[in-house]
């Protein structure tokens, strides 16, 4: 049994940043454990290529959730990355951090050290902003987050319609204002996706005292006494073990995480026997509280020749994927995406809960060339998320075989103010687009299409189409409560030398992109874990909104 200070479970969003934080000063040894592979494809390092890489099956899970009884008893797929880097190798890039109100109420709710001021250096420790240093942004950090060009045919329109419908522009999504529209930062660095494989791990990975395994999936953690010892593995049908002498870190992720404290028998004693695994720690919040942002789309046919689909013709394709091989510049290096407002539903709401996006390019897209494929068309597609849903899902076990995937459903529509909500974002949708110069950018909407008008015929529209932002968190919430999995400090209660670092933890979704946040999350445990003074809060002015 190979014997480390600290054993990591998960290389993604949250893992590569504790295993770069932990083994900096060369006085600890760490190992990280990897399910997936290397992150050297191409299609993982083509900012314009997200979608590819979030559809290719040998770096994802696979995850198809559960019938989502509110929504049609569809089954929707989970896109969870199953690389080095995790989800941060295969997402949309976008840096988001959520609003301050999210993190003030955490504080609120008992959870001491994470409230918005002493949160967001921890934010800037792990950045270097286009925009150089500030009181909401660093310049030091290894991950990149940098700006891309706006589209000229499509974002002045878009944000004269803002302007026209009351709003603000905004310059910056994560600094003093939060409410408004504009061009949202991503973590592309040189042109190249900034994954936190490539931004913390590379680097790190070449000390001797941390050991990086990857195609490794860990069956179980070692429990001894009270106390997390280890993790059981297998790579290849061979079963190994791996002894931790200080702690055991579990950043699986949403998902993972709580699949393996269950399979670790650490849960709900009921589901746990019924799965023929003796319970060692009742926690029955393990697996529940999960939350996503509910996202509905309203697609247009564009009133002229000026989206993306010209740029998917297979020749110009060609061109542009070399371009960016040789240069990292182009096409290749960003990604048609015409603009974002974060506004509020109504008045009454303190603070943004929606996120409205804006894409110069068909979802359904794919290269063309006349004689081959058609084009799918001239289209934009608009989808806004709910930032504050009230419906709660769970991750359960369908089996004790640790290869076998977890139950997971959202309950997407079960509460009636999630559903009336949907409909409203339809609506925002309609008229943001019924605005000029907005609306002189499209020629008629494909869906739902101008026959879906009634109250009844949006909610049906709503069932049969609604979908999640691929923004999964909170199923190992921190918390006081019976419910709550792990305390402020992120121990798993009840257990010694057991954390949890990754979005799984958050107590309520971030109303933002949840990348950035588990980041932040990883940054903060690392102080936790290593024993050091967390950095000093943030003195924030009185108008730092959101």
């Amino acid at each position: 049994m190979a014997e480390f200070d600290f054993i990591i479970v998960g290389a993604g969003s949250s893992g590569c940043v504790l295993a770069d934080r932990l083994s900096a000063d060369g006085r600890h040894r760490v190992l990280l454990l990897e399910a997936g592979g290397r992150d050297n494809q191409p299609v993982v390092a083509m900012p314009l290529a997200w979608m590819k890489a979030a559809m290719t099956p040998a770096i994802t899970w696979g995850y198809l959730g559960e019938p989502e009884p509110y929504a049609g008893n569809r089954q929707m797929p989970h896109l969870r990355g199953r690389i080095l880097g995790g989800t941060s190798s295969i997402n949309g890039m976008m840096y988001s951090r959520g609003m301050p109100s999210d993190y003030d109420g955490w504080s609120a709710a008992g959870l001491k050290g994470w409230s918005y001021a002493e949160v967001l250096p921890y934010f800037k420790r792990s950045e270097s902003c286009w925009r150089g240093p500030s009181l909401y942004h660093g310049d030091g950090g290894p991950l990149t987050v940098s700006r891309i060009p706006s589209d000229p045919a499509t974002y002045p329109a878009l944000m004269d319609t803002a302007r026209a419908l009351g709003f603000k522009v905004l310059d910056d999504f994560n600094g003093a204002e939060r409410e408004g529209f504009g061009i949202p930062d991503f973590t592309i660095h040189k042109g190249r996706r900034g994954s936190t494989s490539k931004r913390f791990l590379a680097e790190a990975a070449k000390r001797s005292n941390l050991a990086v395994e990857s195609h490794v999936l860990v069956r179980r953690i070692l429990i001894e006494n009270g106390k997390a010892v280890g993790v059981e593995a297998s790579r290849d049908g061979q079963t190994m073990q791996f002894r931790a002498n200080r702690e055991v870190i579990v950043s699986g992720g949403t998902f993972n995480s709580p699949q393996l404290l269950l399979l670790s028998g650490i849960g709900p004693a009921e589901e746990l026997r019924a799965q023929g695994i003796a319970p060692v720690v009742v926690l029955p919040g393990v697996g529940k509280n999960l939350q996503d942002h509910p996202m509905v789309m309203v697609v247009y046919e564009a009133s002229g020749p000026f989206t993306f689909d010209a740029q998917l013709r297979l020749d110009r394709l060609a061109f542009t994927a070399m371009r960016w091989f040789l240069t990292g510049t182009g096409p290749g290096a960003a990604m048609p995406f015409a603009g974002q407002g974060f506004v509020r539903s109504s008045s009454a709401r303190p603070y943004p809960d929606i996120q409205f996006q804006v894409s110069n390019v068909s979802f359904m897209a794919q290269p063309w060339f006349p004689g081959w494929r058609r084009p799918v068309g001239y289209h934009l597609s608009a989808g806004a998320l709910q930032l504050q849903p009230e419906s709660r899902g769970q991750v359960t076990l369908k089996s004790p075989d640790p290869g076998a995937p977890p139950a997971i459903c959202f309950n997407l529509m079960k509460e009636e103010y999630d559903r009336r909500f949907a409909c409203d974002l339809l609506r925002f949708c309609r008229k943001f687009f019924a605005t000029d110069p907005a609306a002189r950018l499209i020629k008629a909407e494909l869906a739902p299409g101008p026959a879906v008008q009634s109250d009844d015929e949006l909610d049906a529209y709503v069932r049969a189409n609604i979908a999640t932002g691929a923004h999964p968190t909170s199923s190992c919430a921190m918390g006081t409560g019976e419910m709550a999995v792990v305390d402020a400090d992120l121990k798993v209660r009840g257990l010694e030398g057991l954390r949890v670092v990754d979005a799984s933890v958050m107590p309520r979704v971030v109303a933002g992109n949840t990348n950035a946040p588990a980041i932040m999350i990883a940054e903060k445990a690392a102080d936790m874990i290593l024993g050091r003074t967390p950095l000093p809060a943030a003195e924030l002015p009185a108008a730092c909104s959101g």
